[in-house]
């Protein structure tokens, strides 16, 4: 099979796309034939050799895919070969073949385009897992989602709508508050220039946050966090390190989580599985109905995945970049 190589650490343009070994099934695992994958930007980090694959997974970028089963491993129940799919990878979206636990892998919604498709399983299984599963979200609260115009941010602005939630969201450009507004963010506060502090706590406080500054954000995020609150940190954008003030977190009894999905294991109760599992049962229904739906960017050819790294450091991304076969 072909798939995208990282020559060594370094730009986009260290990505090739080369000849490989195919991969098999083993027990508990299905073969995909890939229609598609999605740009992320864990991928940049392992590009520059700052995010290695967890242990035993694909050395080949990508963190989701979509496409038709092509193989069924022993053990596995459940799926035929035929079936359209996505699924939540550990590695190896970036092929035109990849083996997948079949625990990770999810019906192709009905009334969604395979291709776009590939853009769901890892923003849905994150968004999902720390602002639902872990934080609580519910009908009626406040959550702040910083760069909402992004394949997370769009996609959390969504669910939390759908769910019956206000949303504030912060994000750059024009054109990207406009995209965030037109999902039902609001207020939607230009980051640049504009102090979500006090945007939000005019508002009362948020009830949740969902971040991906990381150390630069950590203080502010906790004065913007209502009493009881809880403050979800999935990215580290501004930095690994800041001074943690535990005071103002026990005064309003804050609750922090800096939950990574990658690198869970498949099994347990913080499993991939069980995130999957809760995504399909409880989240599915609502991609169904259209209420929750990938935004696509761009579609850029698979063999030309250089290109759409550099457009995701670019900035100004609104949505999802599919990588296409």
């Amino acid at each position: 099979m072909y798939a995208i190589s990282i020559r060594e650490p370094g730009e986009p343009d260290v990505l090739e796309w080369t000849e490989q070994p195919d991969p098999r099934p083993g027990p508990g695992e299905v073969l995909i034939d890939v229609a598609a994958s999605a740009v992320n930007r864990a991928d940049l980090s392992q590009r520059e050799g700052n995010y290695p694959p967890p242990k035993g997974a694909s050395s080949i970028l990508g963190l989701e895919c979509s496409g038709t089963i092509d193989e069924i491993g022993d053990g596995v129940t459940g799926w035929q070969v035929g079936d359209e799919v996505c699924a939540l990878l550990a590695g190896g979206g970036y092929a035109e073949r990849v083996a997948v636990p079949a625990a990770q892998v999810l019906p192709k919604p009905t009334g969604v385009d395979l291709v776009e498709a590939a853009g769901l399983p890892e923003v849905t299984c994150t968004v999902w897992s720390n602002v639902v599963m872990e934080a609580g979200l519910r009908s009626g609260q406040l959550l702040l989602v910083h760069g909402g115009a992004g394949g997370i941010g769009t996609c959390a602005i969504q669910i939390a709508k759908a769910l019956g939630a206000r949303v504030a969201a912060t994000a750059g450009s024009a054109g990207s508050r406009q995209l965030c507004a037109d999902l039902g963010a609001d207020p939607v506060i230009n980051y640049r220039d504009e102090d979500f502090v006090a945007i939000v706590k005019e508002l009362g406080g948020a009830d949740v946050i969902l971040d991906n500054m990381g150390g630069s954000y950590l203080d502010r995020n906790l004065s913007a966090l209502a009493p009881d609150g809880h403050l979800a940190v999935i990215g580290m954008q501004g930095g690994r390190k800041a001074e943690l003030d535990l005071g103002k977190m026990l005064v309003k009894r804050l609750r922090l989580s800096v939950l990574g999905l990658r690198g869970r294991p498949v099994e347990g109760p913080q499993g991939k599985a069980a995130v999957v599992a809760d995504v399909r049962e409880r989240l599915w229904p609502l991609v169904e109905a259209g209420e929750v739906r990938t935004l696509v960017h761009e579609r850029v050819p698979l063999s030309e995945a250089a290109r759409a790294h550099a457009t995701l450091e670019a900035g100004d991304v609104r949505g999802k970049i599919l990588l296409v076969r």
